[in-house]
């Protein structure tokens, strides 16, 4: 995962209407783990790959490349 990945990640949170604390909060994460994925600087596990498409209704392929 890469900052594009990242990108990609913010930008489908965005689009539902997710805040940062709010979508933390139901994938499991903080909101410091959440900036550092988005700005592509940690690279989220993969059952944090799996919340994420999951809360966000999409499949993991829409943000990872």
């Amino acid at each position: 995962m890469d900052r594009t990945n990242g990108k990609r990640i913010r930008a489908y949170r965005k689009l539902k209407g997710y805040t940062q604390q709010e979508f933390a909060k139901e994938i499991g994460v903080s909101v410091s783990v959440l900036g550092e994925v988005e700005r592509g600087n940690r690279l989220p596990s993969e059952p944090v790959v799996e919340r994420m498409a999951t809360v966000l209704n999409i499949s993991k392929q829409d943000f990872i490349s």
